[in-house]
């Protein structure tokens, strides 16, 4: 995640704002950079890596502005290079950017068309050069930015720094979070609570849709419609801990919420956005040309996420594919040749299963390749081909953001598996490629739905057992959704094929059964609503998850029908698991359990 730090301040805050980006170093970066004001102009210092590297180049180059803006970078479009770094900047604006802009190619041909130069391969260029080119058609800073909103299509958090304006910055955010720190004559910007800790206690988070005008003395926030509104202060404890729950009231619903900004950090870094196509970083370069067959084994929602990748390959790379869960593949024996993949996946990177699993294979002489969030983990130290996600620390046990990313690392390598096998063409390949681009747009779409979810999870709360159904890739989600209600709420729930509802589990439908189906309106749609219609005439109570061509299509009564933005059928489980996980959070907290914290559970599962 990248991270993001402005300031008007009373003294230089170059300094200021490079020990605020330390703060955030938690969320991963490869560059970084720093813009301030001196005498009304915009000066930049930028570097390549990590942070020491920028306060060198301040320690030979410093800056002396009283108002600026910082950055850390993980690389989306282009390269981890300084000319990549930001801020951008015109010689009228500068701009940090944390997020995707989809429709940047577009506006590239617009820019170049106007005769300008791009000189960097990033979206967010494009946002420095529609500021600059508003501001030069007259307009006042405010009113440019006001109409360079109107054009950009994705989910980001922006600060913007404006020649010759030493007391304002604005902010904006649309599915990245961004928070405002008020001080004494002075006034922060920055990703978290975390960075603005040493300045202030006193936090105003943006919601959704949001923009902000900051002076040294007032805020004015404006909502996506361009409405002035009051959005509350709120006392932070930052200061004490490594990491804040911000506004949330769980860290669960906080990791819920940066899921859209933490999918589009680990595409980055797998996929290649401005040539549309899957690029593996150094490290993880395995030749899928060579994999007769993929082991896969993991433990609880990181099984899950490998089933859907299993689809994925299979699918996308015609790869057969064998997965287990890490307590049985471990013991069962499993014969493997010499030579073959083998693919571990472990949030924390120290589950005694999977960890056991994968040595049995390094013994077998397999290759051993690991999808983890934490690179310094003993997993990550064993493998060959270490898979970071990008989901930055985890504190509610169970596991949202952390799956969410697993699944975008599984999506692109079988993006990249099924071109080295010339299963899919180059045209295949940029289809799914900008998929994945507008996948951050269509999470932050989703968690719009926690207001009707929240209704729906009360009436959930009665209920003593839970029956989820899916189909494809939606199966594999369907067994996740009911592990995360049983994990948090502790109601009884199951995950079936819902092509298996007659082979047992129609015993269980009467008319207290909640049954929540899991139906983009994809290939197996149909199918799916036969199943429904079974439930239905054994009067289930049916909760539709779908878009709105199911929706349409379904026509059944339902208890609550939850319409989802279309998307790509091959990703729709990063899409659908969003809903899934705000049902089982808000029926736990109605519940009254320790959702952070659940009975009998632990985040990193260390024993056997």
């Amino acid at each position: 995640m990248c991270g993001i730090v402005g300031i008007l301040g009373r003294e230089p805050v170059a300094p200021l704002i490079v020990d605020a980006l330390k703060r955030l170093e938690y969320r991963g970066y490869d560059s970084a950079g720093v813009a301030t004001l001196e005498a009304g102009e915009l000066t930049r210092r930028r570097a390549q890596g990590k942070l020491v590297n920028l306060e060198a180049r301040l320690r030979s180059e410093p800056l002396s502005g009283l108002s600026g803006i910082g950055h850390t970078r993980w690389a989306t479009h282009g390269k981890p290079t300084e000319a990549n770094a930001h801020p951008h900047a015109t010689d009228r604006v500068a701009v940090v950017h944390n997020g995707i802009i989809e429709n940047y190619q577009a506006l590239r041909a617009e820019i170049r068309a106007a005769g300008r130069t791009l000189s960097s391969e990033t979206d967010t260029e494009v946002i420095v050069h529609l500021i600059t080119m508003a501001l030069d058609r007259g307009m006042k800073p405010v009113q440019a930015m006001s109409e360079t909103l109107t054009k950009l299509q994705g989910a980001f958090a922006l600060a913007v720094l404006f020649a010759g304006e030493d007391d304002m910055l604005v902010a904006a955010r649309r599915g990245s979070p961004l928070a405002i720190g008020h001080g004494d004559g002075e006034m922060f910007l920055g990703s978290d609570a975390i960075a603005l800790a040493p300045f202030t206690n006193s936090i105003t988070y943006l919601e959704d849709g949001d923009w902000a005008v900051v002076t040294r003395r007032s805020v004015q926030i404006f909502d996506e419609a361009g409405t002035l509104v009051s959005r509350p202060m709120t006392r932070s404890v930052a200061a004490s801990l490594t990491v804040d729950k911000g506004n949330h009231r769980h860290f669960m619903l906080k990791e819920i919420y940066e899921q859209p900004e933490v999918i589009s950090h680990t595409f980055g870094h797998y996929l290649d956005f401005a040539e549309s196509r899957a690029e593996l970083p150094e490290g993880a370069g395995i030749d899928f040309t060579t994999v007769e067959r993929l082991s896969v084994s993991a433990c609880g929602t990181a099984y899950y996420a490998g089933l859907i990748g299993k689809y994925w390959f299979e699918r996308l790379a015609r790869m057969p594919v064998e997965i287990d869960v890490a307590s049985e593949f471990r013991y069962r024996e499993m014969p493997l040749k010499p030579g073959g993949l083998s693919l571990f996946i472990s949030q924390s990177g120290e589950t005694a299963d999977t960890l056991a699993s994968l040595r049995y294979c390094r013994q077998a002489g397999q290759r051993i390749a690991a999808i983890v969030n934490v690179p310094t983990s003993t997993i990550a130290r064993e493998a060959d081909f270490v898979l970071p996600t990008m989901a930055g620390p985890e504190i509610g046990v169970a596991s949202t953001k952390a799956f969410t990313c697993q699944l975008s690392v599984l999506f692109s390598l079988a993006i990249a598996a099924g071109r080295q096998r010339g299963f899919l063409s180059e045209a295949d390949e940029r289809r799914l490629v900008q998929a994945a681009v507008e996948l951050p747009r269509l999470a932050a779409h989703a968690l719009k739905l926690e207001g009707r979810i929240e209704r729906l999870a009360k009436e959930l709360s009665k209920a003593k057992d839970v029956l989820y159904l899916g189909r494809g890739t939606s199966f594999p989600l369907a067994l996740e959704g009911a592990l995360k209600l049983k994990e948090i709420s502790y109601i009884h729930a199951e995950g079936y094929a819902a092509g298996e509802l007659k082979h047992g589990p129609i015993a269980l439908i009467d008319e207290t059964l909640p049954v929540i189906v899991i139906a983009p309106f994809d290939a197996l749609f149909e199918k799916t609503v036969s199943n429904m219609q079974e439930v239905a005439a054994r009067g289930g109570r049916i909760i539709l998850i779908t878009d709105e061509k199911g929706a349409a299509h379904a026509s059944l009564e339902t208890m609550e029908t939850l319409v989802l933005p279309d998307v790509a059928p091959e990703i729709a489980p990063l899409v659908y698991s969003i809903p899934v996980q705000l049902i089982a959070y808000h029926t736990a907290v109605f519940m009254g359990t320790d959702v952070d914290q659940p009975r009998n559970l632990a985040k990193s599962v260390t024993v056997e």
